[in-house]
């Protein structure tokens, strides 16, 4: 009897302890309380996370345009030290804007004598390239590869229409990390640069997106998917410091829509330095109030010298800059009133040489039309 009940009290104490040990949230350890099981909390039911529609806008955006952003790597053999012959390589971006393999990319990319080109598509597969056309002045250029099959491109959008504060989506291969897709604004327009070879590259674009070594050349998208830009500098050397420029795609048309035609690309020239001036600094110049573009030099033999536009007459010095005044003031151009300081590269970014372009001047006090058919640039 003792031992059936000894039996009975052990297996009731063995209950117990499985009892306190799988069922109660919290055991005695140590004199402290110690959380069992898992030590996360989560949701009881599995599910997707939550995504905000800019989310889902920028996930929708990468997955279509990724595909037709493609690495590039330029080769050029140049003589070393001891005149032997060494590789010199080079990598950025670009993107497809055709289904047979036309693809646009920064002239820096594929700069040099002779390059040997070769494209990777983010499926891993590689092409050698054939450079078609160049654009030096605004850094840009059409390559083409042979692909086995049709190719996933991209749209070409406005870019006269981008606005300061709107959205942008930048991808490229930073540091040759491909696919590496940026976010951010477009922080200001119109801004001039000077590029790795001294030249001024007018008009581009401002922006916070992350750009850094490799982007060169990839694609600057807007919030449904089009090309706006092509991700061209970065302020500074090194990596990327939030301050990035893009070339507006608007400058690419023209070079394209003449090699689509069989034309020998030629870039507009009007020969002519401005400075933007407007408002209460107009006013002190005894310029229209609306302001324009006030002209600082008129090139010799130019464009607009055989028009007869004028340069200043004196100069004189406004805060830390010389500017040039008694010089026409250029108020709209081709009926488009001027209301940014880029709107002349804007203009001409649609024009070719031996268009003509209409400008409405200010000069002395009188406003008047004068036409200039324009000329090539000196690349």
């Amino acid at each position: 009897m003792k031992k059936h009940r000894f039996l009975i009290i052990s297996a009731f104490l063995i209950a117990a302890f499985v009892y306190m040990t799988t069922k109660l949230p919290f055991v005695r350890r140590f004199g402290d309380f110690a959380p069992v099981g898992r030590l996360w909390s989560g949701p009881n039911v599995a599910r997707g996370a939550g995504l905000s529609s800019d989310e889902v806008n920028n996930i929708e955006i990468y997955k279509n345009a990724h595909t037709a952003t493609v690495n590039i790597t330029s080769t050029v053999y140049r003589r070393g030290w001891f005149m032997q012959i060494v590789p010199d390589t080079g990598t950025g971006s670009g993107f497809l804007i055709s289904a047979d393999g036309k693809i646009l990319t920064n002239d820096h990319v594929v700069s040099g004598r002779a390059p040997e080109v070769q494209v990777t598509l983010a499926d891993k597969s590689r092409y050698k390239a054939e450079v078609l056309v160049r654009d030096p002045t605004n850094d840009l250029a059409l390559i083409r590869i042979t692909p086995k099959k049709k190719e996933r491109y991209l749209p070409l959008g406005d870019s006269d229409g981008i606005q300061v504060g709107q959205k942008v989506l930048a991808i490229g291969n930073p540091f040759g990390l491909e696919g590496t897709l940026t976010t951010g604004i477009i922080s200001s327009l119109g801004r001039t640069i000077a590029d790795e070879r001294g030249r001024e590259l007018e008009g581009m674009m401002q922006t916070d997106a992350a750009i850094n070594p490799g982007n060169s050349g990839g694609p600057l998208l807007d919030s449904q998917g089009n090309v706006i830009g092509i991700n061209t500098a970065i302020l500074g050397p090194g990596s990327n410091i939030g301050i990035g420029f893009a070339m507006p795609i608007n400058k690419a048309k023209s070079m394209l829509d003449d090699y689509s035609a069989g034309r020998r690309y030629q870039r507009p020239r009007l020969g002519i330095a401005v400075v933007y001036v407007m408002g209460d600094l107009a006013e002190a110049m005894e310029l229209p109030a609306e302001g324009g573009l006030l002209i600082q030099e008129v090139s010799a033999s130019s464009p607009a010298a055989a028009a007869g536009l004028r340069g200043p007459s004196r100069w004189v010095t406004i805060g830390l800059n010389e500017v040039g005044i008694g010089g026409d003031l250029i108020m709209a151009i081709d009926g488009k009133p001027v209301d940014r300081g880029d709107a002349l590269s804007r203009a001409l970014s649609r024009k070719r040489a031996g268009d003509t372009t209409e400008l409405l001047i200010s000069r002395g006090g009188r406003s008047m039309k004068v036409k200039v058919t324009l000329g090539a640039a000196l690349d």
